[in-house]
């Protein structure tokens, strides 16, 4: 039986456009950038020629139009992994499965999926307002392993160096570790990014190691992994989302890659006053990239 038959399985809104995003499939550009906040959508669609299309439904903001020529679709997502895994697979279906027949297309299209974000540098010597680059993201939230992702995908070594270095705690998510676009990667060289390794987190409070009210379960994390390395590379910066992004993105065939700004410092402390301007920089530099 086709799953896409079921209408519980891929939800259609009575326009035809898929369940979440309210999107139809020729509204979405083939190059996206996704945010966490909506109200970036409209900072970063701000430096358009021309914006074609405008759609709200909750925290999910899509504008898509035109700079330089190119089309481009800007989207927030939310916070966390579990958005991700909405929009991702609602990104693909938009584009990869016919929706008024409910049949996956012949010829695959593939996205370019830029993730711009914020961060918590997890290196002393990252300081806050610089920009930092997901050559690799591990995945501490357990979101991929509810999926079978085809072999090539996760990079086993990654996690495995991973929870036998930091003796991972039994009783949390079975960890991941995923690559980013190697395309990508190379259009983004020669600017001044911090790369290394994103730990994904499924919170901001506890699973990042904060204290507030409560303890923590594992209480050492931070301290282990900020002396792990992988590759030549360390754990830069904490965040929400690359890891699913990473995974999912990769496993339907899409290039996906995250840039951040650093907007605190986890081992010093830092904390930036005043953010805004080091993001308008990062978004100028990922317009530029994108678009020549």
């Amino acid at each position: 039986m086709n799953p896409y038959s079921r209408p519980t399985e891929l939800v259609i809104n009575s326009d035809g456009s898929v369940y979440h995003l309210k999107l139809h499939p020729e509204e979405l550009a083939d190059t996206v950038i996704v945010v966490g906040d909506p109200e970036r959508v409209a900072q970063i669609s701000g430096y358009f020629d021309r914006i074609e299309i405008t759609r709200m439904n909750r925290e999910i903001v899509t504008h898509t139009g035109f700079l330089s020529g190119k089309r481009i679709t800007v989207m927030s997502t939310g916070m966390g992994t579990d958005n991700i895994d909405i929009v991702i697979n609602e990104l693909d279906a938009l584009v990869n499965i016919d929706l008024e027949n409910r049949q996956i297309k012949e010829h695959p299209r593939k996205l370019t999926i830029v993730r711009l974000g914020t961060s918590g540098a997890m290196q002393p010597e990252i300081p806050v307002n610089s920009f930092v680059l997901s050559n690799y993201a591990l995945g501490l939230d357990g979101l991929l392993n509810f999926y079978a992702i085809q072999e090539g995908i996760l990079d086993t070594v990654l996690g495995d160096s991973f929870r036998k270095y930091v003796d991972w705690n039994a009783h949390l998510p079975y960890v991941y570790g995923v690559k980013c676009a190697e395309n990508l990667l190379k259009k983004f060289k020669g600017e001044d990014f911090y790369r290394g390794i994103t730990a994904t987190a499924p919170g901001f409070y506890g699973p990042q190691g904060r204290v507030m009210r409560l303890g923590l379960g594992f209480p050492e994390l931070n301290a282990r992994m900020q002396d792990f390395s992988y590759a030549g590379l360390k754990i830069t910066n904490y965040e929400m989302e690359t890891s699913a992004l990473y995974g999912l993105g990769g496993a339907l065939g899409h290039e996906m890659l995250t840039v951040c700004v650093a907007i605190a410092n986890r081992v010093t402390g830092d904390f930036s006053p005043d953010y805004h301007k080091a993001v308008r920089n990062l978004i100028e530099i990922v317009l530029e990239k994108l678009t020549t």
